[in-house]
């Protein structure tokens, strides 16, 4: 299937914009900052579309039992609500499409990667008045319910299965080989979870060199968000010598090598060597 169209770029400008506004307000709203996010893949993904899915995310909310109680009865509740009545759960092949980063394509299809299961588990739950959050376990993403330390794991890419200490242990070591350490369970903030949305869909992109208007945009979103590495700007100058935009690209190279020339000359001096190269492209 071919991949979504993105928008003009005066829609894009716009969407930055918004964007960027929603990730530097008080209180980030996820599901907003997820459906500008695929926005910018989807020219489709309109005012009325947005508001579609927030509506949406409402009426899932409604269809829970009222205030179930401990966390495990709400984890139990979700489960038969999103996994068992209305299939909400991921396959391997989910990897392998931009849709399943996309916020919007995710509650129609009712699949996705790890991450985006979960944003629609949070949405709808925290709607629903529990104590939600995301926990951002190493290589696959979860939901936390209830207090830190304490708290009800399920995993929404298998239909939110509830998660005993043993399967989270699990999940960690076949990501890391690591054990599973408490500061992995710490919840996630909105911004963190759409970092790394960003990250998962420059990834697709790397994979495909045909699609490096994708990589360029999710690395820009990134660019915009409050906190964000400085590693970035050169990322985003890759991309853009890739694309033939040389002289930008060994522009932000250069803007990289000046913000770590402070603590590794080494690389800096290796970036500027890239920059170099890009600007002799153009002869």
């Amino acid at each position: 299937m071919r991949p979504p169209i993105p928008p003009t770029p005066e829609r894009s400008a716009e969407l930055r914009d918004r964007f960027t506004e929603e990730a530097r307000s008080e209180r980030p709203d996820l599901a907003l900052l997820c459906l500008l996010v695929a926005a910018q893949a989807d020219r489709t993904l309109d005012e009325t579309g947005m508001d579609a899915v927030q509506v949406e995310l409402d009426e899932l909310a409604g269809r829970l039992p009222y205030r179930p109680g401990s966390p495990h009865a709400w984890a139990v509740a979700l489960r038969e609500l999103l996994g068992e009545r209305l299939g909400f759960r991921g396959t391997p092949s989910d990897y392998q499409r931009l849709e399943s980063s996309l916020l919007h394509d995710v509650l129609r299809r009712r699949r996705g990667l790890p991450i985006l299961l979960s944003v629609v588990w949070i949405e709808v739950a925290r709607r629903a008045g529990a104590p939600v959050y995301g926990v951002a376990l190493p290589g696959h993403f979860v939901v936390g319910l209830g207090p830190t330390g304490a708290q009800v794991l399920v995993d929404p890419f298998d239909g939110g299965r509830v998660l005993t200490g043993p399967d989270a242990e699990l999940l960690v070591a076949g990501a890391t080989g690591a054990p599973l350490e408490p500061s992995m369970l710490v919840p996630s903030t909105p911004l963190e979870v759409v970092s790394r949305i960003l990250n998962n869909i420059r990834v697709w992109a790397a994979a495909r060199p045909e699609r490096s208007d994708v990589a360029l945009w999710a690395v820009e979103l990134a660019l915009l968000l409050p906190s964000h590495p400085a590693r970035l700007r050169y990322e985003r100058g890759q991309v853009l010598v890739k694309r033939g935009e040389f002289v930008a690209g060994a522009e932000e190279m250069e803007t990289y090598a000046e913000l770590v020339s402070v603590v590794d000359d080494v690389l800096a001096e290796r970036v500027r060597g890239e920059a170099l190269s890009a600007r002799a492209l153009l002869n």
